[in-house]
């Protein structure tokens, strides 16, 4: 088991963004098309958090030309450069799965008073 301990030691980030559910952020993720390699930004709100320790996730939701689109993104992994939380969000559950049901307005996460 310390073997084990010791190989994920070493693939885990030392310093972990900190946003929580309801965040609206902007994920800057290494895409390669072929020989090239390009950063590209993918912005939306914080819908559910999964898992722990190296197999985290956590899945981010946005409204692109009226169609709902998610990802999912492994915390720890190297093709996730950055996560910058551009907007605090209240929210009361730990997943906002029930925001793929809204439209519109409805489908907003108010935000936090600071």
């Amino acid at each position: 088991m310390d073997q084990l301990k010791t190989i994920v030691k070493d693939c885990t980030k030392q310093e972990l963004p900190k946003f929580e559910i309801g965040d609206t952020v902007r994920v800057d993720v290494n895409i390669r098309e072929g020989d090239h390699e390009r950063v590209q930004a993918f912005e939306g709100t914080v819908i559910a958090r999964k898992g722990s320790g190296i197999s985290e996730t956590f899945t981010v939701r946005r409204v692109s030309y009226g169609v709902g689109v998610e990802r999912v993104f492994p915390i720890h992994s190297p093709s996730v450069k950055n996560v910058t939380v551009i907007r605090r969000g209240n929210v009361r559950r730990a997943k906002l799965y029930f925001l793929r049901n809204r439209v519109g307005k409805s489908a907003k996460v108010k935000g936090k008073v600071q």
